[in-house]
């Protein structure tokens, strides 16, 4: 299965790489393959062209794990947004339902 991580980035330290990191590490010891913006965004790109790279990664995920503070992140929201549209089950990085 592979998870795209997806949470706030914009106006937070180190673009909160960590966390999408941690998390990323996390899922892959649980045998996940990941899709991890934190790995593949520019802080030198535009917000929009970052938004796009996600994106595209995201579609080929078969579930969407949301961090911490996505809910105030413009970013997080559109691909939460998306993902519903789309079917694609998005689940709290802290819920059970990641492992199922």
């Amino acid at each position: 299965m592979k998870i795209y991580i997806s949470g706030p980035m914009t106006g937070i330290p180190e673009y909160n790489f960590p966390a999408f990191n941690q998390a990323a590490d996390y899922l892959r010891r649980s045998g996940y393959e990941v899709i991890n913006p934190a790995e593949f965004g520019d802080p030198l790109l535009s917000w929009e062209a970052n938004m796009r790279r996600a994106i595209r990664g995201m579609m080929k995920a078969d579930r969407v794990v949301v961090l911490e503070g996505w809910e105030k992140s413009r970013g997080a929201r559109i691909e939460v947004e998306l993902a519903e549209k789309l079917d694609i089950p998005v689940v709290n990085m802290f819920e059970k339902a990641v492992n199922g």
